[in-house]
């Protein structure tokens, strides 16, 4: 990828109201993003004029990244996460400090309580060299307790740190000195701009990165209500596997990872039940090294030069799509089983309405409706 197109992914990237679902149906349609940014004006109404970062704005962040050492790689580049790519809603645009390399091994989440007990930081400690032993990479949210434990313990075999801030931002304060062992040992993953400060929205966002980046997530520790289960359903809804050590049903801080045993989660003791359990692949895609769009479901040979509002039938479409659509998340496969139409024509009315200021994505490639 030049350096242009570079600057062209990361404006588009930023450009408001557009995430990565839109992103990927945008490329879909326009084959580029400079054309997609030249086409992104039409469908918006007068009422709402969306921000395009300039030129400037995005080799600004570029810049910054070279100063702290950080690659930004795109979807669509070799060097790519191939897991995470996989993922409805992966980033368009990774920040990457450190090793790039460890990103074609299996990986293996293990996530948990901040407030993790003496046990608890043990288990994961273990699991996560015993792992690394087997040429696993372990992936983390560079958080307290649990997260910590897993990559002090990988630090010689492979850690993966997908951090909410930018690459360069040490949160929190205490893991300065872990966080750059990662940089020079292991990796570190962000979408977000170098020197962003980390925001109470950016967390969930974080941890959809640590299941999509790996091939399964252990739960070590857990209350029954916590950020590491919000990073177990990510896994469930990415179709990774979700393991669990048990805990003492009488220690708050295990009620969510015995919850999740309850709901069928992989009960593992050592680190052989992972390995056991990820030794048959779980459908993976061959392993491409090339991002690829489905042309069937995306509709990659449509019109370019069709307009939002030019087509009684697109726009009847999209009537029935925001009909649809309140309040609650609703999720794009869902949307796209409950619309008789076409994918690629349902897929573009999802773009219109978000860009039109009608309907927001969120998370995990769900759309709300905004606009009633």
């Amino acid at each position: 990828m030049s350096f242009a197109e570079r600057v062209n992914w990361l404006r588009l990237t930023r450009t408001d109201g557009i995430g990565p679902v839109t992103f990927r149906r945008l490329i879909a349609r326009y084959g580029d993003a400079a054309l997609a940014l030249d086409r992104v004006r039409e469908f918006t109404n007068s009422a709402r004029r969306i921000r395009v970062p300039t030129r400037a704005d995005a080799e600004a962040e570029l810049d910054a990244a070279d100063r702290v050492g950080a690659r930004a790689i795109a979807l669509c580049e070799e060097d790519y996460p191939s897991l995470l790519r996989e993922i409805p809603d992966a980033p368009p645009m990774l920040f990457v400090v450190g090793d790039a390399n460890l990103f074609a091994r299996r990986s293996i989440a293990i996530v948990g309580a901040r407030n993790a007990s003496l046990a608890g930081r043990k288990m994961a400690a273990t699991l996560a060299a015993d792992l690394g032993a087997a040429g696993v990479a372990i992936v983390s949210g560079l958080a307290r307790g649990i997260d910590g434990a897993a990559h002090e313990a990988s630090l010689a075999t492979g850690a993966i740190a997908a951090v909410a801030g930018g690459v360069d931002v040490i949160y929190p304060p205490e893991h300065g000195e872990l966080m750059r062992n990662i940089a020079e040992r292991g990796a570190i993953v962000s979408e977000r701009a170098p020197g962003a400060q980390p925001t109470a929205r950016d967390f969930p966002r974080r941890n959809r990165l640590i299941s999509g980046l790996s091939l399964g997530v252990i739960v070590v520790e857990a209350a029954a209500r916590s950020g590491t289960l919000i990073t177990a359903r990510c896994a469930l809804e990415q179709g990774r596997d979700v393991f669990a050590v048990p805990g003492s049903p009488i220690d708050p801080r295990a009620a969510g990872a015995n919850r999740l045993l309850q709901q069928g989660a992989g009960l593992i003791t050592c680190a052989t039940d992972v390995l056991e359990a990820i030794a048959t692949p779980l459908g993976r895609n061959g392993g491409l090294a090339r991002f690829q769009f489905d042309e069937d479901a995306l509709g990659g040979n449509a019109d370019v030069h069709q307009t939002a509002d030019d087509d009684p039938r697109r726009r009847e479409i999209r009537n029935v799509v925001l009909d649809l659509l309140g309040p609650t998340p609703a999720y794009r496969d869902d949307i796209l089983r409950a619309v008789d139409e076409p994918a690629s024509l349902v897929l573009d009315a999802l773009v219109e309405l978000t860009l039109a200021g009608d309907i927001d994505e969120r998370e995990g490639g769900a759309f709300v409706r905004v606009n009633f």
